[in-house]
């Protein structure tokens, strides 16, 4: 299928969130407009918006609903993408409903599992409401091949894949390290309950624990585990060059869907150790390039034996030009006819 000329990706998650899903949805936006498309990020930026319940780096805005008609009117997109289910999705969703004109949408996280963690909400009230959103999408796009079984076993349809793809040049492995008397353990990302930190922060492992990252947990597990390293956020080379410097990258979270940091890991030459959950179960080969088990030590202990190189060599096989074919192909160019209709 020929990639639509205009595209909109509506998404309630974006810059300045320094996450997976927004590093995903602009490295996709800057390839496709590389390619000759104009694409148009709808995103809380411009509007008025309150902080998310428990996630305050997102911002859900208020009152757009009449301001997302407006825009996607103006732009006539050829194709819709809704990447998240908060109020800007909902409003997007809405109107291409209303206009008969056809959407995509991603699935970028174990919502229910996550809202579950926090309020005493039924993972089946939440899973249907997921149903609703995404049943009339073209696809719903997910990163990962257990990621879409889970779905189809809770009656999902109309699935497409939408991979990943890491920094070849920004991580990168150091060919010179020297390999320190203990192992550095590292943790990047989202300092929260959902990610699971304790886990890994109580493992009864040899080495030193070190977390790149922030989140509403953070005061309390520096409290808690006054040995770990704590460092804050960290971008571009720092971040590269801490991330080539761990013997080992740990990821404890059970509600991700994919990892993108699992893949950056690896292709800065450091072995995985994570829960066989969706996301890690699909990326993370025991022995090759890290390790799987449902107990974290063990997979800590084992990962450390695992070659470097191995997981550098696993990484190149996944690019953004492959990850943005993927979505671009899946695309559903909506009929010109009901484009006008919309827009008149």
């Amino acid at each position: 299928m020929t990639t639509p000329n205009t595209i909109a990706i509506v998404t309630d998650a974006w810059f300045p969130q320094v996450n997976g899903v927004v590093r995903t949805l602009s490295r996709t936006k800057n390839l496709l407009e590389e390619r000759g498309h104009r694409v148009e990020v709808i995103s809380p930026d411009g509007y008025r918006s309150i902080p998310c319940p428990t996630y305050p780096e997102i911002r859900l805005a208020l009152f757009a609903a009449r301001s997302v008609k407006k825009r996607l009117t103006a732009l006539k997109p050829d194709a819709v993408h809704i990447a998240t289910e908060g109020p800007l999705g909902l409003a997007a969703r809405r109107w291409c409903r209303r206009n008969r004109l056809p959407f995509t949408t991603s699935y970028h996280t174990r919502f229910p599992e996550y809202v579950r963690l926090r309020l005493p909400i039924p993972l089946a009230w939440s899973y249907a409401f997921l149903r609703w959103f995404h049943g009339p999408a073209h696809r719903m796009l997910v990163a990962t091949q257990s990621m879409e079984n889970e779905l189809i076993e809770r009656g999902f349809k109309n699935i497409g894949r939408w991979s990943r793809g890491v920094d070849l040049e920004l991580f990168r492995p150091d060919t010179q390290r020297i390999a320190p008397a203990e192992p550095v353990l590292l943790y990047v990302g989202r300092v929260a309950p959902e990610k699971n930190i304790e886990a890994f922060l109580s493992a009864k492992v040899p080495g030193l624990k070190r977390v790149i990252g922030g989140g509403p947990q953070l005061a309390e597990l520096q409290a808690t585990y006054p040995d770990v390293e704590f460092v804050g956020y960290l971008h571009g080379e720092e971040l590269a060059a801490a991330m080539r410097d761990a013997d080992c990258f740990v990821f404890p979270s059970l509600t991700d869907t994919f990892g993108l940091v699992v893949l950056e890991a690896m292709a800065s030459g450091v072995p995985v150790a994570a829960f066989p959950a969706p996301g890690p179960i699909d990326l993370v080969q025991n022995g090759h390039n890290g390790f799987l088990s449902d107990e974290l030590e063990v997979a800590i202990r084992e990962a450390l034996t695992v070659d470097r190189s191995a997981c550098r060599a696993f990484a190149e096989t996944f690019s953004w030009a492959r990850c943005t074919d993927q979505f671009a192909s899946q695309l559903k160019p909506a009929d010109p006819e009901l484009v006008q209709q919309a827009v008149s």
